[in-house]
């Protein structure tokens, strides 16, 4: 167990660090955070900065030797750098790399009895033709790493959309299109000790890749598919030896919740958790990697609604605190790019 008073280091500089850095402070914790990043926001609210590359060993060492532990907010952080402080790392490298490629996380998934869209590996124009043909159309082209919010991602609908499609320059994958009537996520926590706890599922809209709304609680057509999505979370996080939150992303369809992603870190589909549970995903993967015991994950409102600030949204969030029972989260961030989160909005239904 790390004692109030120790140091957590924090690989990543983006919103999900700065939340967690926050809550590392309630309990008493310093944080140092390591990016590349100059401005990463999470150093707004960090104890100390490194603002170093990924591949800069030395530095990374001072950062690690001033760590009782460390933990990431980010899960494209390259692997091999990593190798060096991975006995200080919660959670372990082989989430990491199972994670950052979307080949090995579907396999990975499909021998725990998991069923992910139908895909096919696709190294040339030739690859991907015949994988239209025997998937079909629509589907999606994705990179195998580093793509997330939609972005490495070229929707096909047709045959005549795949002859015209140039490939990027990196190894990709097709996916087939899943006919879902809603997406939803099942976020766990899992201790040093193996005991796992669940939030409620909620239930997301996406806009152009991005997630807009999570809303709880979740259908009813969802919640009925939530159980078996739980087992097969449970499953990935026992495999993979997992310590702190986790999240999978699942397709609600007639046949059953199909898997479409994992995150191996918090997540923007939990960010309700903060005023929405009896204790936060930001503050119970704080207590997993230091080993300390979990809190309650039950949800203590009616009903809530987590809303993205995307871009420009963020300028006029402060109004909105005249709203009963809202909250507004904003991340820090400078400049309002288009398809940018700044920030998000919790609204709480109390009775």
């Amino acid at each position: 167990m790390v004692p109030a008073g120790g140091t957590i280091g924090i690989l990543g500089g983006g919103q999900l660090g700065r939340m967690m850095a926050m809550s590392a402070a309630q309990l008493g914790y310093r944080c140092i955070t390591f990016s590349p990043e100059k401005d990463g926001v999470a150093g707004q609210v960090s104890n100390d900065y490194f603002a170093n590359k990924w591949a800069d060993g030395p530095a990374l060492a001072a950062f690690a030797q001033q760590c009782d532990v460390i933990t990431w907010e980010f899960e494209n952080v390259p692997v091999e750098p990593l190798r060096a402080i991975d006995g200080q790392l919660f959670p372990n490298l082989r989430a990491l790399e199972t994670a950052q490629d979307r080949l090995n996380e579907k396999r990975f998934v499909q021998d725990l009895g998991g069923q992910p869209a139908a895909y096919s590996v696709i190294d040339s124009h030739a690859d991907l033709m015949s994988a239209v043909d025997r998937i079909g159309a629509p589907g999606i082209l994705k990179t195998r790493r580093d793509g997330y919010d939609g972005k490495g991602q070229w929707r096909i609908d047709s045959a005549r959309d795949a002859e015209g499609i140039r490939l990027p320059d990196t190894a990709t994958i097709y996916e087939g299109f899943v006919e879902f009537f809603a997406e939803f996520s099942v976020i766990l926590v899992r201790g040093q000790d193996g005991e796992i706890r669940f939030w409620d599922s909620a239930e997301n809209v996406h806009k152009d890749g991005i997630l807009a709304t999570s809303t709880l609680p979740a259908s009813d057509r969802v919640r009925e598919q939530v159980e078996g999505a739980r087992t097969l979370a449970s499953n990935i996080a026992g495999a993979l030896g997992y310590v702190g939150v986790l999240t999978c992303e699942f397709f609600a369809t007639n046949a059953g919740p199909v898997f479409n992603e994992m995150a191996p870190r918090v997540h923007n589909s939990g960010h309700w958790s903060i005023e929405g549970a009896v204790t936060s995903q930001f503050e119970n993967h704080i207590r997993a990697v230091c080993g300390l015991p979990l809190g309650g994950t039950a949800t203590i409102a009616h009903g809530v609604v987590m809303e993205n600030l995307i871009g420009k949204d963020a300028k006029t969030a402060l109004d909105r605190l005249s709203e009963a029972d809202t909250h507004v989260h904003l991340y820090g961030k400078a400049k309002a790019r288009e398809g940018r989160k700044m920030g998000h909005i919790t609204r709480i239904e109390r009775t």
